[in-house]
């Protein structure tokens, strides 16, 4: 698989990896059903795409107070499910009435979260990761295969005084690692990482958002491996609070696209950015894997790394493998989820991935979506009740239903991780990846 490049002046690093045509298929604007509409809406649900259920949470959940306990996105009948503790009359007439689905769960918010402080204070392990689970009202808690022994009993006993119905244990068959490499490829230092979106700084300066770890890896990145440096370094946060860095084009004039690639020609307008639900469909590109297509598992995910502690992030179960670090998680209407961080497992035998907020680095490091910059309600929102969420839940993409094909697509062309732990060796434009930095 090729590489697309563009003219510096216009920024080759546009996005995330390109992939092959049936891949790209699924992303392209399609029209799909409309919203439904009718009836009743405080005595029933109503169904609405995803986008639309981010938009409708984003102002309701604030207005629920200690009541709200979470929310996720029912992909199967297209319907918002809020989460309510206490027993508040009020916030579930209030969510009804805008046509969600009132819950009522046993954990408050604030009850899981302080049993999140407490697995900080006492299972801060290498190998480890917790996020909050509205779909079952528990933290869910996993180790990998690297927690075993003491750390593994260290672990259980602490989940193990959270009480019984506030978190689940699980085990990874992988190793939690941040994924250094992949997508539109960056260079810098011996290590080769992905761009995620390109910005505009506050002063308005052109630049690009890619994973902390990778900023904290080199000052300087380049299009190519030992290549002439294009972008020095802002900002960088990994470990801590996020996984993100703030990337300037060198050249002033550069006149990045705010776009995904997505091969063959074909590119997906990025509009702004969004916060990430459970259970939205999200979609990730990587030139080690190419498209891959998933969900949102968890949110304000914690994952104890080998080299630290990093909070804030998302969950899913969109695979990843060394070589997609820095790259785009994104919706099918462009709007700008997440940086991809890191996790465990591959595209074989799947696993969690953990991606850091994009509108939470905005924010931290000043930038912008784009050369204007915006939020995903002054573009991307738009086409929400349009139908951007139409076929999730039930594997199919928009239009053509490529969705399931897109993975198998991108990974038959692009080429397999190395991973032998040398730093250095870089992706060729065939698409394949090079070893693990």
């Amino acid at each position: 698989m090729t590489h697309r490049r563009i003219p510096k002046r216009k920024a080759v690093l546009a996005g995330a990896g390109a992939v092959g045509i049936a891949a790209a298929a699924v992303l392209l604007p399609h029209a799909n059903a409309s919203q439904s509409g009718g009836g009743d809406r405080a005595a029933a649900p109503r169904t609405m795409s995803a986008a639309s259920a981010q938009d409708l949470l984003s102002r309701l959940g604030p207005s629920l107070g200690d009541a709200y306990a979470g929310a996720y996105y029912d992909a199967g009948r297209k319907q918002l499910v809020v989460n309510l503790a206490g027993g508040d009359d009020t916030a579930a007439e209030r969510v009804a009435g805008e046509g969600a689905v009132a819950r009522n769960v046993d954990n408050s918010m604030g009850e899981l979260t302080s049993a999140a402080r407490t697995l900080a204070a006492r299972a801060t392990i290498p190998g480890t990761a917790w996020a909050v689970d509205p779909r079952t009202n528990r933290l869910v808690v996993t180790a990998d295969r690297t927690v075993r022994g003491e750390r593994w009993d260290r672990l259980e006993a602490a989940v193990g005084t959270l009480g019984a119905g506030t978190a689940d244990l699980r085990r990874s068959a992988g190793e939690f690692t941040p994924f250094l490499e992949g997508g539109d490829a960056v260079f810098g230092g011996g290590a080769r990482c992905s761009l995620g979106f390109n910005v505009t700084t506050g002063s308005g300066a052109p630049g690009f958002l890619t994973a902390g770890h990778c900023g904290v890896a080199a000052a300087q990145w380049s299009e190519e491996p030992n290549g002439a440096p294009v972008g020095t370094v802002q900002a960088a946060t990994f470990p801590g609070d996020g996984d993100f860095a703030l990337v300037t084009y060198d050249d002033p004039a550069t006149q990045p696209p705010s776009t995904v690639d997505l091969g063959n020609g074909r590119t997906l307008d990025i509009l702004g950015a969004g916060e990430a639900a459970v259970g939205l469909e999200v979609f990730r590109m990587g030139s080690t894997t190419g498209l891959r297509d998933g969900r949102v598992t968890g949110l304000d995910a914690t994952v104890n790394y080998p080299e630290g502690t990093v909070t804030g992030l998302i969950q899913t179960d969109v695979c990843a493998e060394p070589g997609d670090s820095g790259g785009a998680l994104f919706t099918r209407d462009g709007t700008a989820i997440g940086l991809t961080s890191g996790g465990s497992g591959d595209c074989t035998t799947g696993g969690e991935t953990f991606f850091q907020p994009v509108t939470t680095a905005l924010a931290a490091v000043g930038a912008a979506i784009g050369a204007g910059g915006g939020d995903a309600d002054a573009g991307a929102g738009q086409g929400a009740d349009d139908g951007a969420g139409q076929g999730a839940g039930d594997g199919t993409g928009p239009g053509d239903g490529a969705g399931q094909d897109a993975g198998q697509d991108a990974g038959d062309g692009t080429g397999s991780a190395g991973g032998d732990g040398q730093g250095g060796d870089a992706a060729d434009d065939d698409g394949s990846a090079g070893n693990r930095g």
